[in-house]
């Protein structure tokens, strides 16, 4: 398929099922990060837009708005984006590759799993509809009980900037398919396909304050959507931070929270695997698909001594194969990262871990071929120490750190030396031994035999300091539904607690 030269959509702010524009009139650039130009820009929002939008979400739960749909009609306007979604799907990947730097195939990947995404909470929009009012069995006939899911109310959702568009989908379309009204404030980095999600909402005539789209800077913006006294619930992923923040803001209203937070993920190799380049490839997706940039990377290689050398020899064989280039061009496998502070940083990093005395095996610099764009070369480093930073901290970035061991014990220790918890994988031919370690890990997640895909069915989220909660799957609809218990006494007889007074 041609990949379409595309302009960028000048847009306002997305409230109440109108274009808007923000009351302060300020707007911020759009930088491409294969390029470092300035290709347009988006609106930004402040404390005076959020509250207009959160009124709009307000009144679009009322009596004769989105509030009173039930979830088959729900279900027909997600239907009905995520047709719209498809048919745009090459612009759409066009506009999320020039803003956000990843390889085109990928980008459209990602737009075909926001069309599936939107599809499978149809569904389950759907099914609410039955499932609305389940009886609870008492140990008293006197009693009837019935649980009853209704949607949560007002949800402010905050997304990140590595899966603009697909984020988006993860909070959006659960928090429709309950019926709740959301604003939704993605990265100021990477907005512009999160902002034709309200140009295809406004297509297909989703009732206006349903979904309402904030641009702009989080101080500006994320931050009065924590605090607002009428949101009543905040979905956010991204840094440890800024999750820090929210949680810290939500906590004055009592207002519950979900957070998918940051990563260090080990990928475990044993000696048993039965073929060393099926391995290698998972090591390199697990590490440097997104560019690099995705909270889950596997981008701790723990691997077993005995096989270690022929393995690294191997893998930087495989590495250096990697085509970089402009995300643009066909065959692309590692594109820009996001923008000049992420590409310092990342660049920092392997700098202090060479400092520290480790061993920059492959990259670590600019692709020599490339004199403009935040480009990295994916980089390997070994000799890495557990007290490094490189070891410690989330990179976000193309970087690979790599440790051997001997035993099993030795492995789980090191796979659960990071105070992150979101996934982890193990690669070995032995089940039993999978099981183990299954078991053993520190995390939400766990692959076996592979690093990194993903699906929307099975849940996604972490633990320790990689948030909580869970996003996709059934589980994501239940952040979005107040569960509320409703008890009706069925006797004729008298409840007889009090005594009963004379009767005259």
């Amino acid at each position: 398929m041609a990949i379409p030269n595309m302009q960028i959509p000048s847009r306002q702010l997305f409230i109440d099922g109108e274009w808007r524009e923000p009351v302060k009139k300020n707007r911020l650039p759009v930088i491409n990060p294969a390029t470092e130009e300035i290709i347009g820009y988006i609106p930004a929002a402040t404390a005076e837009d959020v509250d207009i939008a959160v009124k709009a979400a307000r009144r679009a739960l009322g009596r004769n708005g989105w509030g009173s749909t039930t979830g088959a009609q729900r279900a027909k306007f997600l239907r009905a984006i995520a047709a719209k979604v498809l048919e745009k799907r090459p612009e759409l990947a066009t506009l999320e590759t020039i803003d956000n730097g990843k390889p085109w195939f990928e980008a459209a990947s990602d737009i075909d799993d926001v069309v599936a995404c939107f599809e499978y909470y149809a569904d389950l929009a759907e099914a609410l509809d039955s499932k609305n009012k389940t009886e609870v069995k008492l140990h008293l006939d006197s009693f009837k009980t019935h649980v009853y899911k209704e949607p949560l109310g007002v949800v402010g959702l905050i997304t990140p900037w590595n899966y603009p568009l697909l984020m988006t989908t993860w909070k959006v379309a659960p928090a429709l398919a309950a019926g709740c009204a959301a604003v939704l404030k993605p990265s100021e980095l990477a907005s512009i396909t999160s902002l034709e999600l309200g140009e295809i909402c406004r297509e297909v005539g989703l009732p206006p304050g349903a979904l309402n789209i904030l641009t702009g800077l989080g101080h500006e913006a994320g931050s009065p959507l924590v605090s607002h006294p009428d949101v009543d619930k905040i979905a956010f992923t991204g840094s440890g931070p800024t999750g820090i923040k929210i949680m810290t803001a939500a906590a004055q209203l009592v207002k519950p929270v979900t957070l998918e937070l940051g990563g260090k993920s080990p990928i475990v190799v044993f000696d048993d695997i039965p073929n060393i380049d099926i391995a290698v490839e998972w090591t390199l997706f697990g590490c440097f698909w997104t560019n690099g940039q995705i909270c889950s990377a596997t981008s701790r290689l723990i691997i077993q001594d005995t096989i270690a050398s022929q393995f690294l020899d191997r893998l930087l064989e495989w590495t250096k194969n990697i085509k970089i280039s402009d995300p643009l061009e066909e065959d692309c496998k590692l594109g820009p990262v996001i923008s000049r502070g992420q590409y310092e940083k990342v660049l920092k990093l392997i700098s202090t871990a060479k400092n520290e005395g480790a061993t920059i095996l492959y990259g670590g610099e600019r692709p020599q071929h490339l004199k403009k764009g935040y480009y990295i070369q994916p980089t390997i480093i070994t000799d890495v120490d557990t007290s490094m930073e490189i070891w410690k901290e989330e990179v976000f970035g193309p970087v690979l750190c790599v440790k051997t061991f001997k035993t099993e014990e030795e492995a789980i220790e090191l796979a659960n030396d990071t105070k992150y918890g979101l996934g982890a994988a193990i690669l070995s031919k032995d089940l039993d031994r999978c099981e183990r370690f299954t078991k053993a890990f520190q995390s939400g997640i766990v692959w076996i035999n592979c690093s990194q895909p993903c699906f929307w069915q099975p849940p996604w989220g972490g633990k320790k300091r990689s948030g909580f909660g869970r996003e996709l799957g059934e589980w994501s609809l239940e952040n979005y539904l107040n569960i509320k218990q409703v008890t009706q006494y069925v006797s004729d007889e008298p409840w007889a607690f009090y005594k009963s007074p004379s009767k005259l």
